[in-house]
């Protein structure tokens, strides 16, 4: 299925927001403000969300948009790996999730693996940055680029979080149902390969 309506209504939130932010002129203002709106009635007309809801996913968005961050965690045990049941949609995934900002990229993982799942790791690895829209998620109203680590287990016990509802560790031959907008199954089979062979080369795009 083709999702260019998406590509094209989030660079037209893009232009439209960089404008609304740098540009001084009124009239380019106004302009800038016609193809924001424009943006949200592509994404109204496709996704059947209510206008409201779509204006108030970039209501706080000011300055030259960039590709958000999403962090997941890859923790082994007797080979196999670390996941948690999602609260929102009752599947699978690996524990992690938006980059706060003040904290690095590792520091996220290791507190959204704590947060999630109750254990305390090491990030050792940088695995993989990917793009995800390169890569069979569903739709998002944002453009997402996704890391994922390789972490050692250090501590902790199993421990639910806000965001979740079970722990638990699955071999890569026996895996849950995923929640698709966090990782697929082509990404988990990719960390078992790094598990497998650690010295492999970090894999982007």
């Amino acid at each position: 299925m083709s999702f260019k309506w998406l590509e094209w209504a989030q660079k037209i939130q893009s232009i439209s927001q960089a404008g609304l932010s740098f540009s001084k002129d009124i009239y380019e203002l106004e302009r800038y403000e016609e193809l924001r709106v424009l943006s949200l009635e592509i994404m109204e007309e496709y996704t059947g969300l209510e206008m409201e809801k779509i204006r108030g996913l970039f209501a706080n968005e000011t300055g030259y948009q960039t590709p958000k961050v999403d962090v997941r965690g890859a923790v082994f045990k007797d080979n196999r790996i670390l996941m948690v049941k999602e609260k929102v949609d009752d599947k699978w995934s690996l524990p992690g999730g938006f980059c706060d900002v003040g904290l690095s990229p590792s520091e996220n993982i290791v507190k959204e693996i704590k947060e999630e799942s109750g254990y305390e790791v090491h990030a050792k690895k940088l695995a993989a940055l990917l793009d995800l829209n390169k890569h069979p998620h569903p739709p998002q109203s944002h453009h997402y680029y996704k890391a994922f680590f390789l972490c050692e287990l250090t501590g902790g016990q199993v421990g639910i979080g806000n965001e979740t509802s079970a722990v638990k560790f699955f071999s890569e031959n026996n895996l849950p149902e995923l929640s698709t907008g966090r990782n697929t199954k082509e990404q988990i089979e990719m960390l078992f390969s790094f598990y497998i062979n650690p010295n492999k080369e970090a894999v982007f795009d």
